[in-house]
């Protein structure tokens, strides 16, 4: 089912008319361990993965590669138990606290983000 599917179910309306999607039907869902605020990946979700991630406690995505839904853990055992979902303040962006079991990244790690690139840091005044 493609992201813009005017079929698919939506998210209740009170969520629904909160979300700015992006012009595929899309918003960001950052994700973070719910305990150490540990940041683990970004994936995408239209309306149909928002309705299933706040229906069933199990972190549901939309893979724009493979054009499909998705549920984390659901081949890997690595799975996301939902604890809370935020929605930030332009309506962009979704930040999932979850309960992840096993490493996140498909690479093993425990975060997607475990490659630090060079920067220089700032120092405040």
């Amino acid at each position: 089912m493609p992201a813009t599917d005017p079929s698919a179910p939506a998210p209740a309306p009170e969520v629904a008319a909160l979300l700015r999607r992006d012009p595929a039907g899309l918003v960001a869902a950052v994700v973070q361990q719910h305990d150490t605020r540990e940041v683990l990946m970004v994936a995408w979700m239209d309306d149909e993965a928002v309705r299933r991630t706040l229906t069933t406690g199990r972190a549901t995505y939309w893979s724009r590669s493979r054009q499909e839904h998705w549920v984390k853990g659901e081949t890997s055992g690595h799975r996301q138990w939902v604890r809370e979902v935020r929605l930030d303040c332009d309506g962009d962006a979704l930040l999932l606290l979850v309960d992840q079991e096993g490493p996140a990244c498909h690479t093993g790690e425990l975060s997607c983000f475990h490659r630090v690139l060079p920067a220089v840091q700032g120092v405040a005044p």
